[in-house]
């Protein structure tokens, strides 16, 4: 009966995104940080849920400075739960107790709630928030999502 307990236990802790502390050391853009671990490696994490303006892109800036702001310099905690086609980790992060985030971005107006790869509406309804008081990137009524303005990006490319 232990034995089954064990492996029970065992499976549901391979299950679950592990928790990692690090420090963020760098902001690539607005939806991607790098962090610094305890055993002094790097590892680069690209934000779950959200998609920021890409650098070059209308407030891809605003939204790297917004991020720095909130998590530069900060040890974060975060969960794992992937990978992109890129090799970053795709991670959930939290800062200052319990703010997490990607909803922090999304709720500043500074990125598009990701439903493509994500199923909480929370998210929707605080991106919906912001573009009704025209926070961040929605005070331009002509924002283009960021994966348009790749999609586009790469049209005029071929």
């Amino acid at each position: 009966m232990k034995k089954i307990i064990c492996v029970v236990l065992f499976s549901v802790s391979l299950a679950l995104p592990a928790q990692t502390k690090g420090k963020v050391i760098k902001i690539k853009d607005g939806d991607t940080v790098v962090v610094l671990l305890a055993d002094n490696t790097q590892k680069t994490l690209r934000l779950a849920e959200i998609d920021c303006p890409e650098n070059g892109q209308a407030f891809g800036s605003n939204a790297r400075q917004f991020t720095a702001g909130q998590v530069f310099g900060k040890t974060v905690v975060f969960y794992t739960i992937g990978n992109d086609r890129y090799g970053r980790s795709v991670a959930g992060v939290f800062y200052d107790g319990d703010k997490y985030l990607s909803r922090e971005i999304v709720k500043a107006g500074f990125g598009w709630w990701y439903f493509k790869a994500s199923k909480n509406t929370e998210l929707q309804k605080l991106q919906d928030e912001a573009m009704e008081k025209r926070l961040g990137l929605w005070s331009d009524k002509k924002a283009v999502a960021p994966w348009e303005f790749r999609k586009n990006k790469k049209n005029k490319t071929k």
